[in-house]
């Protein structure tokens, strides 16, 4: 019945975005937010005559047949997911504004509750919170585990991307605190328990933005996710974990070494895992998750740092043989 009533919300929002498009002539994430907007004024907005009377009538049908209300908050994650991957088909969406998948974003959770113990008013923020899915994925889950009232943040710098995060925050009623602005310039919140990010992999074009970053680049522009890194850093309360999504090869760049004495210096590398070579078209775009834990009271070297490859979700029994070994390292290796 769930996946129904999933279907049916999908169907007929996706013709409502369709239908907009058509009619506003506007890119299918334009139509996108303008159906959020719709959804969440419970009204069809008109402007200089449009949509014509007869297309906003279909629309209040097609919302109508919608009906959100009876779905779940993690229901609702799900069709805003499938309208978000429409948009992939049809525009050429550069690979750093894509939506990280839910396989990966499942895991960082996985993670985040091993390493954390569950408490009331955990503070949560993401970097680089593009459309909000990594995001979402990770609130909608710790939810459903029975964790108490989370605080969570996400930064972009990206207009189109913060209004999709913030329109599909509100339609699937998860509370987040959304900051438009450069995620490597001052940041106007608190310090937080856990930083999650996939991050940007790229070069960061403003140099005189960055001379007090200890990672940034001797010589011209400097890695983008390395700054990021020193950042989210920076940004976390004392003992408090990072958990990033990065290339595979992070550490095998010529500038890896500046990174690395920064991570000494500050915080301690706890793990690094290798995500499923088939979640990604080739080797050279593998990515991994990289956990770091701040340096501060209550924090220490694990016994043993936890490497490793996350077998394909395919491959069932390894799989959660895996899970078992992660299970087994935080026990005998992780102090918490």
């Amino acid at each position: 019945m769930g996946i129904e009533k999933i279907e049916q919300t999908f169907t007929s929002l996706k013709e409502a975005v369709a239908l907009l498009q058509k009619e506003l002539q506007v890119s299918y994430l334009d139509a996108l937010i303008e159906t959020g907007d719709n959804l969440l004024a419970k009204e069809v907005h008109v402007e200089d005559g449009l949509p014509t009377a007869e297309i906003k009538t279909r629309l209040e049908e097609l919302y109508a047949n919608a009906q959100l209300a009876g779905l779940t908050t993690e229901q609702r994650r799900q069709v805003m997911q499938l309208l978000l991957l429409q948009a992939y088909k049809q525009e050429k969406i550069q690979a750093n504004h894509q939506m990280t998948p839910d396989t990966i974003g499942f895991l960082v959770e996985y993670l985040l509750e091993k390493v954390l113990p569950k408490k009331q008013g955990l503070a949560l923020l993401d970097l680089t919170v593009g459309t909000g899915n990594l995001l979402t994925a990770i609130l909608s889950k710790l939810n459903q585990n029975g964790w108490p009232k989370i605080q969570a943040y996400g930064v972009d710098n990206d207009d189109t991307l913060i209004t999709l995060a913030s329109m599909a925050t509100q339609i699937e009623q998860i509370s987040v605190d959304l900051f438009h602005q450069d995620a490597l310039d001052g940041l106007l919140l608190p310090k937080v328990d856990v930083v999650v990010s996939d991050l940007p992999v790229g070069y960061y074009p403003l140099d005189e933005r960055v001379t007090q970053f200890k990672t940034r680049a001797k010589k011209g522009h400097s890695y983008v996710h390395h700054l990021l890194i020193e950042q989210a850093v920076n940004q976390l309360k004392p003992a408090g974990f990072g958990i990033f999504v990065v290339p595979k090869g992070l550490f095998e760049s010529p500038e890896a070494k500046g990174l690395l004495d920064y991570i000494q210096a500050n915080a301690y590398l706890q793990g690094m895992l290798n995500l499923p070579q088939d979640l990604f078209a080739s080797k050279r775009g593998q990515k991994a998750i990289l956990l770091l834990q701040k340096h501060g009271s209550g924090a220490k070297q694990a016994k043993q740092i936890l490497l490793g490859d996350f077998p394909s979700f395919k491959h069932k029994e390894q799989f959660q043989a895996f899970l078992g070994q992660i299970n087994q390292w935080e026990r005998n290796s992780l102090m918490k």
